[in-house]
Formats: structure tokens, C-alpha cells, sequence
């Protein structure tokens, strides 16, 4: 029974470090490449606190499992060691651990600064919409095309639902806020993830690479419909989003009557 300790010690760090090998080529890892900027950057904390965690894990279940083997293999009739301890060794994993923690936390700094402070969001970033997050959708307000996005609803502008548009390759803002409780915007594709707080207006930036649709999902538990709380983000050319506006335009406009030009056509 010791010596199956030991080697359960040795089995689950193998068991890991197989599993992380194999998990990209069967789709257990990110749900695809980062299709923003940001978030390859993202990417890259993530993959450098991994290799970090991952070294951590299996050297000390190794050891661990070492430790144990040694103990359960040791004739019983062999004396055994007793020790005070080691303050040099104390003192390494003390300050190795501390050194690792600084590390990381420097590492984090400017990619956190870009994606959270404003005077450090890109000078040529266009503000495209206003999100409102309620239980249980997401509602969208652009501005009036030919006008700049504020805080305050104003006359003329655009509203839709659970469907953003903005264009590819430019830095883009979005203000967020909510109507109710807490939600929090989340775009796994994007790695854009920031949480929507009552009383406040937060605006978030990012840019997307490619043309596609990306997936818009609360990440906060905000009530019993929370698990349908779901939007896309469709990434379009500028004149494809201008054409978009234009259409939501003449739609919301609608009164439900063909115009006058239309009618003297006839």
C-alpha cells in the first residue's frame, strides 16, 4: 500500500503533462486562435503563467512521489534520520516563490495598462456603440451616422438587440453599462472580458482581425436566464458597417408606408 501512494504521486503529474500535450489537436484548449490583438498578448500571460504553474506541479508531485517511494522502499530495520530543518532551504522557497510572483505581476503591467486605462487606449480608436446589458439580452445603441457616440441617448440614434457590428482592423470603443444588476461582456474569441457595474459607464476597446462572427456572452451570474444571455459581434469591412447603419436607418424609420417618391412611381 506505500508503494502505491508513491506511485499514484508519479501518475497524475504524467497523466497532466500527457493530457496538456494532446489537448490542442482535440480541441480541449481556446476556442480557436485570438482574433484580436489584445488577445494575443493575453494569450501569451497565459501560456507564460502555464509553463510556470506546470513546472511547479509536476516538480513537486515528483518529489513528493519520490519522497514517499524512498520511505515505503526502506528496510525497516535501517535508522532513520531526524532533522531540524533547513534554514537555507527555508529561505529559498521563500524568496524563489516571491521572485516568481514579481515576475509575473511586471510581465502582467502594460498589456493590463493597454486594455484598462483610457489615456492609454489607441489615439485613432472610434467609439461605434453603447452596450446595455439587462437581464436578459444586450441592447445596442450606435449614434446617428454622421455623429459621435455619447453617453446620453439622443435623437436619431440607432438601436438593435444582441447583435454588434463593428469594422476590422481599427481600434474600436464600446461603452458599456447596465440597466439592472451585474453582468459582464465576454467574447472568447476576442479575449475581451469586462464586467458591467450599475451606476457606470466603462468603455472598453479592442480590434478585430479578421471578418467573422464572434460569439457575446455574460460571463456574471445575473439571474435565472442568465444561461441565454447571449449576442454576436459580426466584424465587417467599414463600408459593410456603414451600409449596416444605413439600412438599420431606413428600418427603424419605417412607418410603415412606402414613401413618396415610391408612390409617385407607380
Amino acid at each position: 500500500m506505500k508503494k502505491f501512494w508513491a506511485l499514484f504521486f508519479f501518475f497524475w503529474p504524467t497523466v497532466a503533462i500527457i493530457v496538456c500535450a494532446i489537448a490542442p489537436s482535440r480541441g480541449w484548449w481556446f476556442p480557436g486562435a485570438p482574433m484580436s490583438r489584445t488577445g494575443i498578448q493575453i494569450d501569451g500571460l497565459f501560456y507564460l503563467i502555464l509553463i510556470i504553474v506546470t513546472i511547479t506541479f509536476v516538480g513537486t508531485q515528483y518529489v513528493l512521489g519520490y519522497a514517499l517511494w524512498r520511505g515505503a522502499t526502506k528496510d525497516p530495520r535501517e535508522k532513520a534520520f531526524f532533522s531540524h530543518g533547513s534554514h537555507k532551504l527555508e529561505i529559498i522557497w521563500t524568496i524563489v516563490p516571491s521572485f516568481i510572483l514579481v515576475f509575473i505581476s511586471l510581465s502582467q503591467l502594460d498589456v493590463l495598462a493597454e486594455i484598462r486605462v483610457i489615456s492609454k487606449f489607441p489615439e485613432k480608436s472610434t467609439k461605434v456603440a453603447e452596450v446595455k446589458a439587462r437581464q436578459f439580452e444586450w441592447r445596442i445603441r450606435y449614434p446617428k451616422p454622421g455623429t459621435e457616440l455619447t453617453t446620453e441617448e439622443n435623437p436619431g440614434d440607432l438601436y438593435f438587440v444582441n447583435e454588434l457590428h463593428v469594422p476590422t482592423g481599427k481600434p474600436v470603443i464600446v461603452n458599456l453599462r447596465t440597466q439592472d444588476v451585474q453582468h459582464a461582456f465576454f467574447s472568447p474569441q476576442l479575449r475581451v472580458k469586462q464586467d458591467a457595474v450599475p451606476g457606470l459607464v466603462i468603455p472598453i476597446w479592442f480590434d478585430v482581425l479578421e471578418v467573422g462572427t464572434y460569439d457575446l456572452v455574460c460571463a456574471e451570474l445575473c439571474g435565472w436566464g442568465h444561461y441565454k444571455m447571449k449576442a454576436r459581434i459580426v466584424a465587417q469591412s467599414q463600408s459593410s458597417v456603414d451600409k449596416y447603419l444605413t439600412q438599420l436607418t431606413a428600418d427603424q424609420n419605417a412607418d410603415g408606408t412606402k414613401s413618396e417618391a415610391a408612390k409617385s412611381g407607380e
